[in-house]
């Protein structure tokens, strides 16, 4: 069962899986989600800060029918190839942002660190060992805080990064060039719609301009091997064109 249009991954650096589960799933989420961090969807006076962090540890209920879904394992089979990616056992951490205050100052372009160092702390370079999984718990229209993607960026950051492992705080400049000619995509959905980015596609947060808070899980998926010419002709390589 293939879920994903393979080539649209490759030329774009990611794409977008509907419904690895049910709406309904989706919704179960974030009424848990609610409950965890302690506020309501029927009372906007809580909604104070621009974005607030939970996280989902464990996989109970509808987290683990997410991460356990069979049309998101052959998604990421068609990206990584079978056996090439480690299964998650939890969505992982999550960034809630709120409509109706000023946003927060997190909405650089960026890569999610990427690559592990010997003393545990993890950076970006060259050789990657994740790739990226945005998750949608509620619905995300184009003003609700999308998450922004430089369309085919992937191949342009390929080219600078070598296997030298940097801080991500420390490479904002080469961010904010790599890719800046391209166009911008929304990751935009419905609650159990999900994205898989390849771990070279910048991409950043932006400020929310609609009405309903936005709740999404950014995952890394651990690769088996990690990403380097010669080691492979999975989509990941053929993005790169390695």
């Amino acid at each position: 069962m293939q879920s994903v249009d393979v080539q649209q991954f490759i030329a774009d650096g990611f794409v977008k899986v509907e419904q690895v589960v049910p709406r309904e799933v989706g919704d179960e989420a974030r009424a848990l989600l609610w409950q965890r961090i302690g506020l309501s969807p029927d009372d906007p006076s809580g909604w104070t800060q621009p974005v607030v962090w939970t996280a989902d540890l464990t996989g109970e209920g509808p987290f683990g029918e997410f991460v356990n879904s069979p049309r998101l394992h052959a998604a990421l089979d068609a990206v990584a190839g079978p056996g090439g990616w480690q299964r998650r056992g939890s969505v992982g951490n999550m960034p809630i942002r709120f409509p109706r205050v000023p946003p927060a100052e997190d909405r650089g372009w960026h890569v999610d660190a990427n690559t592990q160092r010997p003393d545990g702390t993890w950076g970006v370079s060259g050789r990657p060992a994740t790739l990226l999984l945005l998750v949608l718990f509620s619905e995300v229209g184009p003003d609700d805080a999308p998450t922004r993607i430089r369309v085919g960026s992937q191949r342009d950051l390929a080219k600078v990064l070598t296997e030298e492992v940097r801080d991500p705080m420390q490479m904002g400049p080469l961010f904010d060039e790599t890719g800046q000619d391209r166009p911008v995509a929304l990751a935009t959905g419905s609650p159990g719609d999900a994205y898989v980015v390849h771990p070279f596609a910048v991409h950043a947060a932006q400020e929310h301009l609609g009405t309903e808070p936005r709740f999404m899980a950014q995952a890394p998926v651990m690769l088996t091997t990690p990403l380097a010419p010669g080691n492979g002709a999975t989509a990941l390589a053929r993005a790169i064109d390695w």
